[in-house]
C-alpha cells in the first residue's frame, strides 16, 4: 500500500512555528527530503501505526457495529490505507499544533467512522444492530432491578424504530445512536449536512416518542428518547 501513496510536496518546516522533535522528524521523512527509501521506511512505519489504531478504533466499536472476523480486519486495512494517502496528501496543512502522530490518528478514526457508517447504509440497520438492541438497558445504566423494565422499553424502542420512521429516518438513527457513528462521518456519506442529519434525527425522536406514549411506555409529560 505504501507505494500508492504520493509523494508530498516539501514544505519549509519553519512555516509551521515551533514542532517537537518526533514531529519534525515524521514531516522530514515522510516529504522525501532525505530521499526514496527513507521515505518509504517512513511511510510503511506511518501505516503499521495507522493499522494498529484502526484495528484498536474497530475492535472497540465491534459490539455495537455488528462486523467482525476477517470483515473487520478488511475494513482496519481499508481505513488505515486511506488515511495514509490522506496524510501524505496533506502534509502541508499540518501546522503543529498538536504531535503529528495526534494529527494522523484523527485521519484514521474519520476513516473508520466513515467505513462503519457505509456498512450501516449498506445493511438493513434494524436488523444489522441485532444484539446492540439487546444492550441497550446497559447503555441507560439500569440496575439489576431496573434491567427487565429498561429491556422492555428497549424493545418497544426498536418496534417504534422498525414501524414509525422512514428508511432514511432509520438509517440515521440507528447509524447514530446504535452504532455511535459519528455525526459528520454520517453527512459525509450520505452526501448530506449536520443540519440536515439533525433534522432527520429530531423528526425521528418526535415520531418514536409519539409511537411510546401512544403504547403506554411513556406519558406525554415525560422526557424523551433522546
Amino acid at each position: 500500500m505504501t507505494g500508492n501513496a504520493a509523494p508530498a510536496e516539501a514544505v519549509p518546516v519553519s512555516s509551521r512555528g515551533p514542532l517537537d522533535e518526533e514531529s519534525r522528524e515524521w514531516l522530514r521523512c515522510l516529504s522525501g527530503t532525505g530521499g526514496t527509501v527513507e521515505r518509504e521506511q517512513a511511510l510503511a512505519r506511518l501505516h503499521r501505526m495507522l493499522l494498529r489504531a484502526a484495528r484498536a478504533e474497530l475492535g472497540r466499536r465491534s459490539v455495537p457495529s455488528g462486523v467482525d472476523g476477517r470483515e473487520r480486519d478488511d475494513l482496519a486495512h481499508q481505513a488505515a490505507d486511506d488515511a495514509l494517502v490522506a496524510i501524505t496528501s496533506k502534509l502541508d496543512r499540518f501546522r503543529g499544533h498538536s504531535r503529528f502522530t495526534t494529527w494522523a490518528y484523527k485521519f484514521v478514526i474519520l476513516e473508520v467512522s466513515a467505513k462503519l457508517g457505509r456498512h450501516y447504509l449498506r445493511d438493513s440497520p434494524v436488523r444489522a444492530a441485532d444484539d446492540a438492541w439487546d444492550r441497550i438497558p446497559d447503555r441507560f445504566g439500569a440496575d439489576p432491578a431496573q434491567h427487565a423494565e429498561t429491556r422492555e422499553l428497549a424493545q418497544a424502542l426498536r418496534r417504534a424504530v422498525t414501524e414509525s420512521l422512514s428508511e432514511r429516518q432509520r438509517r440515521v438513527f440507528v447509524a447514530i445512536i446504535i452504532a455511535g457513528v459519528p455525526l459528520d462521518a454520517l453527512a459525509a456519506e450520505l452526501g448530506s449536512t449536520r443540519n440536515a442529519i439533525y433534522k432527520t434525527m429530531f423528526d425521528a425522536r418526535r415520531k418514536i416518542r409519539a409511537h411510546l406514549v401512544a403504547h403506554g411506555y411513556l406519558n406525554s409529560e415525560g422526557p424523551g428518547t433522546s
